[in-house]
């Protein structure tokens, strides 16, 4: 299923086209796939039922790549990359720069490959089959992203599709193995930003012993709601982290001025259809 693009009247996307399927069958999407929309006309392959890319992967790269030039040319690492969906919006919104991903589900590894083909980054865009607790990784990277699992083993319902429970629950590790892979692999004066369950502070606080902690963000699905999920930016700095917030929705729904300028940031509408 290719879906139609939901925009504004007028709006036209930015950034770079995409190649397209070029001919090649195998960059159509298969019966239980979508090729959806992620940031200005650059496409993602997705399964229709199951793990699906989500609000936290968009301010999960806006966040790690707000404050960096569009000439940034550097080495960026996404952990446990999955579907592809953070390494590619990070490559769409720094055009120079060489992104690697690494994720330990070949199916979902397989999805992130071919969308790297139907965008036509597969120059400077790759994703490597691997655990990354174990995997050697050729760093280091100037910046480093990951969007681990956000719960532990026995703590909610667990999916019985294959390739989404490693999605949610902890089967190779959590935000500590994230933290400590990328600690290891960061470059000297690089960032690392990590999306985590709000519920695991206290894990991500422990986790984080020995990095310097630039900001804390909470991210709100809705005014007056509990905030969702955490974003953390851990880069070289002599003070306490910055404590940020952005609410997705206003009290009546409709996105709130900060989360628009999130989206036109990202190449994606600010205003519904």
């Amino acid at each position: 299923m290719v879906p139609p693009p939901r925009r504004p009247y007028g709006w036209k996307a930015p950034g770079p086209q995409p190649r397209g399927a070029d001919g090649r069958p195998e960059l159509e999407p298969a019966a239980d796939e979508d090729l959806s929309y992620l940031s200005g006309d650059w496409r993602l392959f997705q399964k229709r039922q199951g793990h699906r890319w989500s609000l936290d992967d968009l301010v999960t790269a806006w966040i790690a790549t707000r404050d960096i030039p569009a000439t940034f040319a550097e080495n960026a690492l996404d952990l446990g990359c999955g579907l592809g969906s953070v390494l590619l919006m990070v490559a769409w919104k720094l055009p120079l720069a060489d992104v690697t991903g690494i994720e330990a589900q070949p199916d979902r590894a397989a999805l992130g490959r071919r969308s790297l083909a139907f965008n036509g980054v597969e120059d400077r865009c790759r994703i490597i089959d691997g655990d990354l607790r174990e995997h050697e990784l050729a760093g280091p990277f100037a910046l480093i992203t990951g969007t681990p699992p956000y719960f532990p083993r026995g703590t909610g319902t667990e999916s019985d599709k294959p390739h989404a429970m490693p999605c949610r629950f902890e089967l190779r590790g959590g935000v500590e193995d994230y933290l400590a892979t990328a600690n290891r692999l960061v470059a000297p004066g690089g960032s690392i930003t990590i999306c985590t369950s709000a519920l695991e502070r206290d894990r991500v606080r422990a986790a984080a012993v020995g990095v310097s902690w630039r900001e804390h963000w909470q991210i709100v699905p809705r005014e007056g709601k509990e905030p969702l999920v955490d974003v953390d930016v851990f880069a070289p700095s002599s003070s306490a982290p910055e404590q940020r917030s952005l609410t997705v929705r206003d009290r009546e729904g409709r996105w709130t001025p900060e989360f628009q300028r999130v989206r036109d940031e990202m190449g994606m509408p600010s205003t519904p259809p």
